[in-house]
């Protein structure tokens, strides 16, 4: 039987969209990972063969004080001085501000990921992806970073407008507060996916991905109880059909980045605390009217709290923070 919270939020319309929105985005993912790994192991080896000094052979020799803090990066040897040169030689915003901590040098002569991500890390602020530092390959990456890599690495011949728009689109998504976009946001970002996609026509991953996001787009997903000869779940006259504990993944796995990104925005500071507290009460408040949801976001939902807690003794112990009346 359908569960009657999954019919009611998807028959709303705008969450609906929502959840559409961020399953386009999972199958985007999906496809991106192996194209982007594959080209991240050709961009590597191009790199090794036109430039000697940076062969696997040549290693760090300066150790730990070849190590960069944040955005700061002084290399102490010239194997790792030559491989930042032709790092940002290769970044499309090569007078931007480039996050480096995290990223250890003397790992670039042999491993091309850890390269990829020096191009992940610092378009605009607001499409910063965070927390790269333990991603060991694209299989562990977001659609964001990704988007973000391909952005900002010369290697990928595109139209750098058309993925701007992409991360864009993803940014609105991920901080709606109330979790919803209108059927015209929806079109729009339609259109803007599509368009990214067209990039990369030869790449038969990415094709068979277009066509089910523009299936996935125009269908209904609205939920009915079954008559005893259908099956559970939503489907449109095209033949796309998904199960309830189909739908309910994706609403999980969506609802599990958002609140990591949460997470990861007040753990930088990147967001105002109170900003932070309200959105979390938001997403409280839908959990609290979906059971479903909740007990499978338990375990994020504490992390968040327990870092709000943490903020909090630490503002109490600043200078000048206030004495609570009859303390003083």
């Amino acid at each position: 039987m359908v569960l009657p919270e999954l019919a009611a939020r998807l028959n709303c319309t705008e969450y609906k969209n929502w959840v559409k929105a961020g399953y386009c985005l999972l199958l985007l993912r999906g496809c991106l990972q192996g194209f982007v790994g594959r080209e991240m192991v050709a961009f590597h080896r191009g790199l090794l063969a036109s430039a000697p000094g940076l062969s696997p052979g040549t290693t760090c020799r300066s150790g730990s004080r070849c190590s960069p803090r944040a955005r700061q990066f002084q290399p102490q040897c010239q194997v790792c001085a030559e491989w930042k040169r032709e790092i940002l030689k290769h970044h499309t915003n090569r007078n931007g501000d480039v996050h480096w901590g995290n990223c250890r040098p003397g790992r670039w002569p042999v491993d091309a990921w850890e390269v990829a991500k020096r191009y992940m890390q610092k378009c605009p602020r607001a499409f910063m992806p965070r927390g790269l530092a333990d991603k060991t390959g694209p299989e562990d990456c977001d659609a964001v970073a990704l988007l973000n890599l391909i952005n900002s690495c010369d290697h990928f011949m595109v139209d750098r407008k058309k993925v701007t728009e992409v991360i864009k689109c993803r940014n609105d998504i991920m901080h709606s507060s109330e979790m919803k976009v209108s059927s015209t946001w929806l079109r729009d970002f339609q259109m803007k996916i599509q368009n990214f996609l067209n990039e990369f026509r030869g790449i038969p991953e990415i094709v068979e991905v277009y066509s089910r996001i523009e299936q996935l787009l125009v269908s209904d997903w609205a939920v009915h109880i079954p008559e005893e000869d259908h099956r559970d779940g939503c489907e449109n006259e095209a033949g796309i059909s998904l199960s309830e504990s189909e739908v309910n993944e994706i609403e999980m796995e969506f609802l599990k980045e958002k609140l990591q990104e949460m997470y990861l925005q007040a753990k930088e500071q990147e967001v105002l605390p109170e900003e932070i507290l309200n959105r979390l009460e938001v997403v409280k408040e839908f959990l609290r009217n979906n059971e479903d949801l909740r007990n499978g976001l338990t375990e994020d939902l504490q992390k968040l709290d327990g870092l709000h807690l943490q903020h909090q003794k630490r503002d109490s112990k600043e200078p000048g923070a206030q004495t609570p009346e009859g303390e003083a």
